[in-house]
C-alpha cells in the first residue's frame, strides 16, 4: 500500500457532493487479507473482486430481465446476434460462434430449440446451397426487440448515479481490463 491512498477499507472522497463512499464489503475482505497476509499487495482485489461482485449481480438482473420475455440469456445472445447482423438478420452457426462464445455442437442444440419455439428458421446460403443459414423469425426479432429495450432501461437505471463521464472514464478503463482476454 502506498502513503497516497487510504488503506484497504477507508471511505473514499470522490470529490463531489454525496459522493464519499462508505466501506464496502471489498474493502472488508482487502482489509482483512492486509491484516493476516501482509506480506502480499492485496490491491488487485480492490478493482477485481469488485467486477466479479458487479458481474454477479449484473448476471441475476439479466437473468430476471430476460425471464420476464421468456427467454434464457443463451437464448437472447443468439437472437441478440442475428438482430445486430442487420437485415435480412441472418448468419451461419460458425458466424454465431464467436458472438457467443460455445462450441459448434452447442450452436446446432441451440439453433434447434429457438426454431422449435420458431423464433429462427434454419436454411440454405442464397449463395451456396451447401451452406446452412440461420435467420430471425418476425417473432424472434419481436422478442429480442422486447428483451433489449426493457434490459437497455433496466441497465440505464443502475448508472443514473454516475455522471455521463464517470460513465464514460469507467467504459474506457473496463476496456483496457477486458482487452487481453478478448485477444
Amino acid at each position: 500500500m502506498t502513503g497516497d491512498r487510504p488503506g484497504p477499507g477507508a471511505a473514499r472522497d470522490r470529490g463531489g457532493p454525496g459522493e464519499v463512499d462508505a466501506p464496502d464489503e471489498v474493502d472488508r475482505v482487502v482489509a482483512a487479507w492486509a491484516r493476516v497476509r501482509p506480506d502480499l499487495d492485496v490491491a488487485p482485489l480492490e478493482v477485481l473482486s469488485r467486477v466479479s461482485r458487479l458481474a454477479h449481480h449484473l448476471d441475476r438482473a439479466r437473468a430476471s430481465t430476460f425471464d420476464a420475455h421468456g427467454l434464457e440469456r443463451w437464448e437472447f445472445d443468439v437472437l441478440a446476434a442475428l438482430r445486430r447482423s442487420g437485415p435480412p438478420h441472418r448468419l451461419t452457426p460458425s458466424q454465431l460462434l464467436p458472438q457467443t462464445l460455445v462450441t459448434s455442437g452447442t450452436m446446432t442444440t441451440r439453433i434447434d430449440r429457438l426454431a422449435a419455439r420458431g423464433l429462427v428458421s434454419r436454411g440454405s446460403s442464397p449463395r451456396d446451397r451447401r451452406l446452412v443459414v440461420v435467420e430471425l423469425t418476425e417473432d424472434g426479432r419481436e422478442l429480442v426487440d422486447a428483451a433489449m429495450a426493457s434490459l437497455l432501461e433496466r441497465e440505464a437505471s443502475f448508472l443514473a448515479g454516475m455522471p455521463r463521464r464517470d460513465r464514460e472514464r469507467l467504459a474506457d478503463l473496463l476496456r483496457v481490463l477486458v482487452r487481453p482476454f478478448e485477444r
